[in-house]
């Protein structure tokens, strides 16, 4: 699935990764890292990812610069979706790009694997994080879940 979009900050490029993938694992790593620096209340085992979840690394100029993982959702809870987990782009790599391809290269996937929708959670203290989802078209939904209850979390949805 290597697709390469050059963005005038650099060349971006999607592929898919699996668990054990060391550039992989190392993104995985600094963004539940970032994710404790902005909760600090939280804890790693918090953060874990169910099997069966799909991943792609995002590349700038070769390098790994970001990931995204995609997860089944409940069907009874979200029938027809995947959920957006682990969105994650190096500070180094930041606002050339990369988030935007992964997410638009996540939502490829997802229609393959025949969802017609996607929906996840984030945080009011990632506010990046917000502005790119609302760009993307992505809408404001009630709370799901571990952290439903929180009033640090922010849900978002798109249909496909």
């Amino acid at each position: 699935m290597p697709e390469r979009t050059g963005t005038g900050r650099g060349v971006v490029e999607v592929v898919t990764a699996e668990r054990g993938d060391a550039r992989l694992e190392a993104l995985l790593v600094e963004a539940v890292d970032e994710l404790l620096r902005r909760y600090p209340t939280g804890s790693r085992d918090e953060y874990h990812l169910a099997p069966g979840t799909r991943f792609l690394l995002g590349l700038l100029d070769g390098e790994p610069a970001g990931c995204i993982a995609q997860a089944d959702a409940d069907p009874e809870e979200f029938a027809g979706g995947v959920d957006m987990k682990r969105v994650f782009v190096r500070e180094a790599a930041r606002g050339r790009g990369v988030a935007r391809r992964l997410v638009g290269a996540f939502e490829d996937l997802a229609r393959q694997r025949g969802a017609r929708r996607v929906r996840l959670e984030t945080g009011t203290a990632q506010p990046e994080a917000v502005a790119l989802y609302t760009a993307l078209g992505y809408e404001r939904i009630p709370s799901f879940g571990q952290w439903a209850d929180s009033p640090l979390c922010l849900c978002f949805a798109k249909e496909l």
